[in-house]
């Protein structure tokens, strides 16, 4: 396993001890992770609105870096929505990676 999964992992683990401790449910904080994704891309979708300056009210307020940062929080949170589920995420991803890519490149 890479750096990148010890770390998801260690931040799944440290989001289900919280929830363990506030008595959340393990359906349930699985249901608010995979809604904290959609949050995640709202703020990616804002930073794009803000860095085109397609409000009128706000203009160009994100840059180019601050979509990317959003989209990294995406991707992470995503990622730890993942491991939270399954326990063998990242063979889990790579072996969905494989079948993607075996059907698009």
């Amino acid at each position: 396993m890479d750096e990148s999964w010890k770390t998801i992992g260690a931040l799944a683990a440290r989001f289900d001890e919280h929830d363990r401790e506030r008595g959340v449910e393990h359906e349930e904080s699985l249901t608010l992770q995979i809604l904290k994704i959609g949050e995640e891309f709202g703020e990616a979708a804002q930073a794009v609105i803000g860095a085109k300056g397609t409000n009128p009210r706000k203009g160009n307020s994100h840059t180019w870096g601050d979509v990317e940062a959003e989209v990294a929080d995406v991707i992470v949170t995503a990622m730890v929505a993942l491991a939270r589920m399954r326990p063998d995420a990242p063979a889990f991803f790579a072996e969905h990676l494989r079948e993607k890519s075996a059907r698009f490149l």
